[in-house]
């Protein structure tokens, strides 16, 4: 499953909770990424021991923890500016 939808999962977890009870619960959902898939125990681990408050911070910590092949271009942004030297793109108004 996507990672949005392995953390709607998230919401559905009494709080506050724990790592460990989030892995014992949720551990074996796959997440699937552009180049593989990892399970939410393994992100889930690579937070620490901590306890979740609410759904918000669960949601936070996942995010920060998957790999880094779940968030596509590493360094990428659309909003950076074209490098001095470079032939960039004519600005398009909207």
């Amino acid at each position: 499953m996507t990672l949005r939808t392995a953390t709607d999962l998230l919401e559905d977890a009494h709080y506050p909770a724990t790592t460990a009870e989030l892995r014992e619960a949720y551990g074996n959902v796959r997440i699937e990424h552009p180049t593989g898939e990892e399970s939410l125990d393994e992100v889930l681990a690579r937070t620490g021991e901590e306890e979740f408050a609410d759904a918000t911070e669960a949601v936070h910590a996942v995010i920060g923890a998957v790999g880094q092949d779940a968030v596509g271009r590493v360094g990428y942004s659309d909003r950076d500016p074209t490098p001095m030297g470079v032939d960039g793109h004519e600005p398009v108004s909207f």
